[in-house]
């Protein structure tokens, strides 16, 4: 199983949409931009994400896209979805036609892990990445780039730098 850029890129799109939507309508060229993902792929993804309902579109000066619901209201999964997107792990789709004689051995482990991730994506929202996005400290590309040392650790936790040398 493997979530394609499809499902990932519609995901990260809804989270820079509720991240940046305080203001009013974001364009899709904004999201285009902060995020790197083709403007005509992100045109795509949200006609999908408005016909399902998670968004909702402004035309004209100052429009853009808006989330539809309350963003508690809006689960990972539901987004995946939205763009046809898949979380099957079965080699078969479900089908239960992995052999030519019918279910694999495994199939049932796979149609398990599949129900685990389903029941894992729809339990967290958008209202839940925003919140851990918040409460992650920033790191910028560009200290990893100059070999400076980064501790990152949970809000409220005392850190100290680890030297090199000492690794």
């Amino acid at each position: 199983m493997k979530l394609t850029t499809k499902g990932r890129y519609a995901v990260t799109a809804m989270l820079d949409l509720a991240l940046n939507s305080e203001q009013g309508p974001v364009p899709l060229a904004a999201i285009s931009e902060r995020q790197e993902i083709s403007l005509s792929y992100l045109e795509q993804l949200f006609s999908r994400l408005r016909k399902n309902g998670l968004v909702v579109s402004t035309r004209g000066p100052g429009g853009g896209y808006r989330v539809a619901r309350s963003l508690d209201q809006v689960a990972v999964s539901e987004i995946i979805g939205a763009v046809n997107e898949s979380v099957d792990a079965t080699q078969c789709s479900g089908a239960e036609n992995c052999l030519s004689s019918g279910r694999c051995l495994t199939h049932d482990l796979w149609e398990d892990l599949s129900a685990q991730i389903e029941e894992f994506l729809s339990g967290v929202s958008l209202a839940d990445m925003i919140a851990r996005h918040r409460d992650r400290p920033a790191v910028h590309s560009g200290d990893l780039r100059r070999g400076q040392d980064i501790v990152i650790a949970p809000p409220g936790h005392i850190t100290a730098p680890i030297s090199r040398s000492a690794v």
